[in-house]
C-alpha cells in the first residue's frame, strides 16, 4: 500500500559534507549522521531505492585548500578521500538500524570500499541495498555535484533530492534577505541564467541533457525526505 503511493522508485540523496557536522565547526557530528541516517531509513521503508553522495565539505575542501597555494589537482583527490571518510560514517549509522549498505569508491582501496563498477551497483539497488559513492569521479576539477548528477544517471534514478539547509531554491539567500522569493518550480536554464547557487553549473547542465529533475529540500525538516516521495512537504524542482 505504502510503496504504490510512492512518486519515485529510485532516487540518489546528494547531501554535502557540512550536512554532517552538526552545529560544529568541522567534522563529523554523530547524532547529526545518525538523524540523517534514519531520514534515508524512513524512506527505505517506502520500498524506494536509494543512492547518495556526500560531500567531503566537513573534512577538507580542495578550492579553499587551492587557494592556500596547494597545487589543485592534489588539493581535490585530498577532498576527495574526505568524502570516503563521510561515506564510511554514514553506511556505519545506516547498517546500525538494520540497512544493508555498499560504499563504492571512484578512487580504488578495496579494504574499505568496493570499486565503482555501474552493473554491480545496479544489482545492489535492486536488492534494496543502499549504495553511497564516494571519491567524486576520481577525477580532480569536478564536484561532488556533478557526480551526484553522473551516478544518477548511470542508475537511471528518476530524481536527484539535494538536501540543503533551506526548503528549496530561491532567488537570494533567504536568511539574509526576508523577501527572497521561494520557487516551487524553476528550469534548468533559468538556475543557470539566474546563477542560483542550487549545484554547480556543469552538473546542472548535465541533470539537462539527461532530464534528470532535482529535488531540493530541507535536511533538518524531519521526515521532509520521506514526506515529498508520498507527495507531501515543501521544496523546489528544477527541470526542463
Amino acid at each position: 500500500m505504502t510503496e504504490a503511493r510512492t512518486t519515485y522508485k529510485r532516487v540518489l540523496l546528494k547531501i554535502s559534507g557540512e550536512a554532517l557536522m552538526g552545529d560544529q565547526a568541522y567534522g563529523l557530528h554523530p547524532p547529526t549522521v545518525q538523524r540523517i541516517a534514519r531520514e534515508v531509513q524512513s524512506v527505505h521503508e517506502l520500498g524506494v531505492e536509494i543512492c547518495m553522495v556526500i560531500g567531503g565539505g566537513n573534512i577538507f575542501r580542495g578550492l579553499s585548500g587551492s587557494a592556500q597555494g596547494m597545487e589543485r589537482s592534489t588539493a581535490d583527490y585530498m577532498g576527495m578521500l574526505a568524502t570516503v571518510m563521510n561515506a564510511l560514517a554514514m553506511q556505519s549509522a545506516l547498517e546500525g538500524l538494520g540497512i544493508h549498505t555498499r560504499v563504492q569508491s571512484a578512487i580504488p582501496m578495496d579494504t574499505v570500499s568496493e570499486p565503482y563498477i555501474r552493473r554491480r551497483a545496479v544489482r545492489h539497488l535492486e536488492k534494496k541495498r543502499v549504495v553511497i559513492f564516494a571519491a567524486g569521479t576520481g577525477n580532480p576539477y569536478f564536484t561532488t555535484d556533478t557526480a551526484a548528477t553522473l551516478r544518477a544517471s548511470e542508475m537511471h534514478c528518476e530524481a536527484i533530492f539535494k538536501g540543503t539547509k533551506v526548503d528549496g531554491v530561491y532567488d537570494k539567500d533567504p536568511k539574509k534577505f526576508p523577501d527572497a522569493k521561494r520557487y516551487d518550480k524553476i528550469t534548468y536554464d533559468d538556475v543557470l541564467q539566474q546563477h542560483l547557487a542550487v549545484m554547480d553549473a556543469s552538473a546542472i547542465a548535465l541533470a539537462r541533457d539527461n532530464s534528470l529533475p532535482i529535488v531540493v529540500f530541507s535536511l533538518d525538516e524531519p521526515g521532509g525526505f520521506r514526506g515529498i516521495l508520498a507527495g507531501q512537504g515543501t521544496y523546489t524542482i528544477v527541470r526542463g
